[in-house]
């Protein structure tokens, strides 16, 4: 994996996201859990290179990024599509979600990656907001939340990204 900029990442992130979709993951050697995203962004703020991720109180993912300082993003080709299916859809209580998908842990800058990801974008947790209906100036965005269970929104400085 090379290491770059992220004002050198020639793809779109709008696209990254809703196309390639996303693996949020957060721990370490000791433990870790991956999670499929569609949601989640890049850009400036606070002066900072930042990404921002959506993450359900109930996943098993929340629980290591709230233990975590760090969490990474990786994107990865089509042939990865059916393993990114799995880990938004299985939960890592029940499964070894890097031994079902053949996906190859790859521990760097203090946080878990993957070998096969395209680019790894690695993200230290700066702040955090839970959603809540009140903010919704959309009311429609409320069909999301059937079950009433709000995202929490973690803007992460992007410290380091690498690509292939």
């Amino acid at each position: 994996m090379k290491k770059i900029s992220i004002k050198e990442l020639k793809e779109n992130p709008v696209k990254l996201f809703d196309d390639s979709w996303a693996l949020i993951t957060a721990g370490d050697e000791k433990g870790f859990n991956t999670m499929t995203a569609s949601w989640g962004g890049m850009g400036e703020l606070w002066n900072r290179d930042v990404c921002f991720i959506f993450v359900r109180p109930q996943r098993y993912t929340y629980e290591f990024i709230e233990k975590s300082d760090r969490f990474t993003l990786s994107f990865y080709g089509d042939q990865w599509k059916k393993a990114l299916s799995f880990c938004g859809t299985k939960s890592g209580r029940d499964f070894d979600k890097a031994k079902e998908t053949g996906l190859t842990p790859l521990f760097i800058d203090e946080t878990t990656t993957f070998e096969q990801a395209r680019i790894t974008v690695v993200c230290k947790k700066i702040a955090f907001q839970d959603m809540s209906p009140e903010g919704f100036l959309d009311k429609s965005i409320e069909k999301n939340y059937a079950q009433g269970d709000y995202h929490r929104i973690y803007v992460g400085e992007i410290v380091s990204v690498y690509t292939e």
